[in-house]
């Protein structure tokens, strides 16, 4: 019986994608954060708590999405291919 073979798409990013992919993440929500701070200047009243809560906590969750690491769907290792070991059998009572 077969078993399912890997196809090339099924594979994890590389180490450098994931990498400049969570850098990237970092960096979009460290900018919302800057523009946050600045807005706190030009935003009067009660609505200065938007953007105040927004450069207080944003940091904390920019954190946590850089450090989301997807791993892959199984932790056991599959053989590559359709590779079946194949038992020996005796011809002529010499093995080859």
């Amino acid at each position: 019986m077969r078993t399912k073979s890997v196809s090339i798409t099924e594979l994890p990013p590389s180490p450098d994608a994931e990498r400049h992919s969570r850098m990237i993440k970092y960096a979009v929500a460290q900018a919302i954060r800057v523009l946050c701070i600045v807005a706190v200047f030009f935003v009067h009243g009660w609505w200065v708590l938007i953007p105040a809560a927004g450069a207080i906590f944003l940091p904390y969750f920019a954190v946590v999405a850089a450090n989301n690491v997807k791993r892959g769907s199984s932790a056991t290792v599959q053989r590559p291919g359709a590779i079946v070991p194949v038992a020996s059998s005796p011809s002529n009572g010499r093995q080859a």
